[in-house]
């Protein structure tokens, strides 16, 4: 194979591209109309009331995490298998952070680990369960669990765009939950170049999100709170605005949302091919000695962001840096998604040991994420099934 085949990549079309265009053609490239649009897009995908798009999906967490009024005396419980955006909006928003462990079938939260560890702190605000590769998590029972302890439940869906739940509804539809995060970063399910949204059925979340998005001032028909500096003689400043809570340049531009637009449109063709991939992946690797798919239970419902196995790779005698290196060698892009968020510096520095989520280090000893995306090829794809076959026994 003489060109290379990454792990991920985005695919856009001519479509694509005029979409963009037009929005450079013409009067706004941000502020505009497109961010509107995408929005009431997703909206309606994904069967929610209310969607407000972001500059990314660490922005989208940090909003959240503040519209939920995690700060100062409460805490954030994520997942320790995520990007570290999951956990570091809690103290972004100047709250703690803490981790449940993992379920070693779906790579998700334990809903039985959240539970303990809601019991083991009682000043949690939020959960952030983390749909990891696009496989959603069982929401019922952690929104079970976080009413019992009185926190609400963020969805962080950034893998997850287009998966479903068990009932047929589509994840970000916020029947279990307060929010839900999306990312539209090249490598996600559509891309955006950079962009986030966070969706919810609460009116009284979703304007609070449209003002933190722009400095926290006052948006929509959000009453002024000091009206008498608004007007005189009955009439009103038409220049007037209010900065009503501390907020942040998280805003989208029109240029992103017409890309993210655009790519929408393809999203059910995206995912149907991510699915049919699998499938050949799951049924070449299901029966390897020291090699298997990391996720197989609920494949029908998740939206495939990524392809993790797990090998063992004391037992296939090859260290998962030689492994690395022989792939990229041969032309094949390969990564580890993720590195626990509790082995991390920062997080150690805080008191995190690794150690106390067994599951999760378990995971990441054996962790490697192959090629999947679109347009791989299904010669591209037996090309890599075939050398990790001969590398690993």
């Amino acid at each position: 194979m003489n060109s290379f085949i990454p792990y991920g990549r985005h695919h856009v079309d001519e479509v694509d591209i005029r979409a963009v265009v037009e929005v450079l053609q013409g009067g706004l490239l941000t502020q505009g109309p497109m961010i509107e649009a995408f929005e009431q897009a997703i909206s309606d995908y994904v069967g929610v009331k209310y969607a407000v798009a972001v500059s990314s999906g660490t922005a989208a967490l940090h909003l959240a995490a503040l519209a939920a009024d995690v700060g100062k005396g409460n805490s954030l419980v994520t997942s320790p298998i995520t990007f570290v955006a999951s956990a570091n909006c809690g103290l972004y928003a100047g709250g703690t952070v803490q981790f449940a462990d993992i379920d070693a079938d779906s790579i998700n939260m334990s809903a039985i680990g959240l539970a303990q560890t809601l019991r083991e702190i009682p000043t949690v605000r939020a959960v952030v369960p983390v749909h990891f590769a696009g496989l959603p998590c069982d929401i019922p029972a952690i929104k079970a669990a976080a009413d019992a302890a009185a926190a609400v439940v963020i969805e962080d869906a950034s893998h997850a765009l287009g998966s479903e739940y068990a009932d047929g509804s589509k994840v970000g539809c916020c029947v279990n939950s307060l929010m839900t995060v999306f990312s539209f970063h090249p490598v996600k399910a559509i891309a955006a170049g950079e962009g986030g949204m966070v969706t919810t059925n609460d009116e009284k979340i979703y304007r609070r999100l449209i003002r933190l998005r722009s400095h926290g001032i006052n948006k929509l028909d959000d009453e002024f709170q000091l009206p008498e500096q608004a007007s005189s003689n009955g009439l009103q400043y038409p220049w007037y605005y209010e900065m009503q809570e501390l907020g942040f340049n998280y805003r989208i531009t029109d240029i992103q949302c017409a890309l993210a637009l655009s790519q929408l449109r393809h999203l059910d063709k995206f995912i149907a091919r991510r699915r049919e991939l699998v499938a050949v992946y799951d049924a070449a690797f299901a029966g390897m000695k020291n090699c298997r798919p990391a996720q197989l239970d609920g494949n029908a419902l998740s939206a495939h962001h990524l392809y993790v196995l797990r090998i063992d790779f004391k037992s296939a005698g090859i260290g998962r840096e030689q492994l690395m290196l022989q792939l990229r060698s041969r032309n094949i892009g390969n990564q580890v998604h993720y590195i626990p968020v509790t082995m991390q510096p920062y997080y150690q520095r805080l008191g995190f040991n690794p150690g106390d989520y067994p599951e999760a280090q378990a995971y990441y000893n054996e962790a490697l994420t192959i090629p999947l995306f679109y347009d791989l090829s299904d010669e591209q794809q037996q090309y890599v099934i075939d050398n990790i076959r001969d590398l690993v026994s």
